[in-house]
């Protein structure tokens, strides 16, 4: 299948040039999550990672994260590159937001620093920043990338990527 890339405006990467297989960097970029008037997260210590057709996503240390708020869940997955997930639920305010989360407690080698860092998706949550710019939610609900104007896709998720 032939992916027609968007067109990469100044000061824009496509993420058709990022890596496969995917990679983790730590990242000095200011990444916050607000919810019902809370920061949820807060860091300036995250690591990202970058795949081919992807926005990154940010992994968070537990250290920056209101943990209290977090309960785990029995929901796991598993990824190719980085091993078995396993998922958090947000229990704020009488409301449960299920599987909104999720970490790699023992992750590959080559994923080593995101051990037990958590990563969020970006729509269920009033709002998550990177350097104070409110970020988009990867398409389709299934990834967790995080969309910012100096990414140019398209990106996976949207219909027909699938087999991308």
């Amino acid at each position: 299948m032939t992916v027609r890339r968007d067109p990469v405006l100044p000061g824009q990467t496509s993420v058709w040039d990022f890596p496969r297989p995917a990679i983790a960097m730590t990242s000095a970029q200011h990444v916050r999550i607000e919810h019902r008037g809370q920061v949820i997260a807060d860091t300036r210590a995250s690591v990202k990672t970058l795949e081919t057709s992807h926005p990154p996503s940010y992994y968070i240390p537990p250290d920056a994260i209101a943990m209290t708020l977090f309960r785990r869940s029995t929901q796991t997955s598993f990824c190719e590159w980085k091993g078995d997930a396993v998922y958090y639920d947000l229990l704020i305010d009488g409301e449960t937001l299920r599987g909104i989360a999720w970490s790699y407690p023992a992750p590959k080698r080559a994923f080593a620093a995101l051990r037990d860092h958590l990563a969020f998706y970006a729509a269920p949550f009033d709002a998550c920043f990177v350097d104070n710019e409110r970020v988009v939610p990867q398409p389709g609900g299934f990834y967790g990338g995080w969309i910012t104007s100096d990414l140019a896709g398209p990106f996976k998720g949207v219909p027909g990527s699938r087999y991308w």
